[in-house]
């Protein structure tokens, strides 16, 4: 999950050729959007369905045991984690330390999800069996597109995880692109990119948020609907066959 960008300053920019390549070789949503600014409510949104009451990017932020992806997944027998780029150790609840910040890591704030789930990005598996059966990773502050030139970010998008769009076309895995919001200059639309196993390149042109990809995901896992997520239709169709059942591997990239 990437932050702070609209729609035509990533997809088709000249300097983001990584991501404008995976776009046109992926499944490629042109609207949609991100809920509200600034940036900590819509990853909130996305994990739990809802911003929960938080309209800032204030530090911490205590939702004890509510709904969310997380604990879904962990009820369910499946398992869930966050990679967080910057981090300084397993667990890890401060706010802020180098380029990790708090604010765009949203498991954390939540007493319901193990700090076992909690790692920083060093210890993503390069062995892609091992992967969680969903992660998100968040990138630090200057590969999320946030402090650095997008052109750094797409370089290191390309090196972290172009081994692992290219396994998870073959092995029934998916790779989610996203960002929080825009930079306010277009209504909040920003990129989304979908590749992996079975899913049908093009350029889909429904009107979704954060809740239609949180609500896609539940339904994959037979997960109880959260929050706005119940009252959303989901990703379009996109499937070879239909993903609307358990799979084996999806990791989420905030990267």
């Amino acid at each position: 999950m990437l932050e702070n960008k609209r729609y035509d300053a990533v997809v088709g920019h000249k300097r983001t050729p990584w991501v404008s390549s995976l776009a046109r070789r992926s499944a490629n949503m042109l609207n949609f959007y991100g809920e509200t600014h600034p940036s900590q409510p819509n990853y909130l949104a996305l994990f739990s369905g809802s911003p929960q009451g938080v309209t800032d990017n204030e530090c911490p932020h205590n939702l004890g045991d509510r709904p969310n992806l997380g604990r879904e997944l962990l009820d369910g027998g499946h398992s869930f984690a966050g990679y967080a780029e910057g981090l300084p150790s397993v667990g890890w609840r401060g706010c802020a330390h180098a380029r990790y910040v708090r604010r765009h890591n949203p498991w954390v704030n939540f007493s319901n999800v193990p700090a076992s789930a909690n790692r920083p990005f060093t210890a993503f598996p390069r062995d892609y069996r091992k992967l969680p059966t969903v992660s998100f990773v968040i990138p630090d502050l200057c590969h999320d597109m946030h402090d650095c030139p997008k052109a750094v970010a797409d370089a290191w998008l390309k090196k972290e995880f172009a081994p692992y769009v290219a396994w998870a076309r073959k092995h029934n895995s998916l790779f989610i692109l996203t960002f929080d919001e825009d930079d306010k200059t277009d209504h909040n639309h920003i990129p989304t990119i979908i590749a992996g196993a079975g899913v049908v390149r093009g350029r889909y042109g429904a009107h979704l948020n954060h809740y239609d990809l949180l609500r896609t995901l539940q339904l994959m896992y037979g997960l109880p609907l959260t929050g706005a997520a119940a009252r959303r239709k989901g990703l379009p169709a996109m499937w070879v066959r239909s993903r609307l059942a358990p799979a084996s591997r999806t990791p989420l990239s905030r990267r």
